[in-house]
């Protein structure tokens, strides 16, 4: 069990890390796994297949990311995208990535054909492109134009 002291560091059993807490994976329900990890590596091609499998309550699973975190895809016999809808029902709106090359990523998703959400160009440390899969749920892609946290963080624009 990892326990947080005072001093923000973790101890789990004899070993101490010094690790800020972080998103390592989302878990969603696809109608089409293949077109999610179409969808994915069309606008990451960094995005590899990290294992996959049958579950016990799915009929398949994937891991589709990097290394450091991943989107795990359930494949539950849906045909269908369900009543939740976002920005109104409570649950998931949006998916957000940093990406190195927004530009890059745009034509590609453009060249693909998928479906544009908002662009949000107007921060000077920052733009945003919003992009949908198949099933319709909401990517945010986020390019920081620089490595200033107080910039990239700033919400009064």
């Amino acid at each position: 069990m990892l326990v947080l002291n005072q001093h923000n560091r973790y101890h789990a059993g004899d070993h101490e890390k010094d690790v800020d807490p972080f998103l390592e994976h989302i878990n969603i329900t696809s109608t089409d796994i293949e077109a999610t990890v179409a969808f994915l590596q069309t606008a990451m091609p960094e995005f590899q297949i990290r294992g996959g499998g049958e579950g016990i309550a799915c009929k398949r699973w994937v891991h589709v990311g990097t290394d450091s975190s991943y989107l795990s895809i359930e494949d539950r016999g849906a045909s269908e995208k369900g009543p939740h809808r976002p920005y109104i029902h409570p649950g998931l709106n949006h998916i957000g990535f940093v990406v190195p090359d927004s530009d890059a990523l745009v034509g590609r998703m453009r060249h693909a054909g998928y479906k544009e959400g908002n662009h949000v160009l107007d921060h000077p440390f920052r733009k945003r492109y919003y992009f949908f899969d198949h099933d319709e749920n909401e990517y945010e892609f986020i390019e920081y134009l620089g490595d200033n946290a107080a910039k990239k963080n700033d919400y009064t624009r």
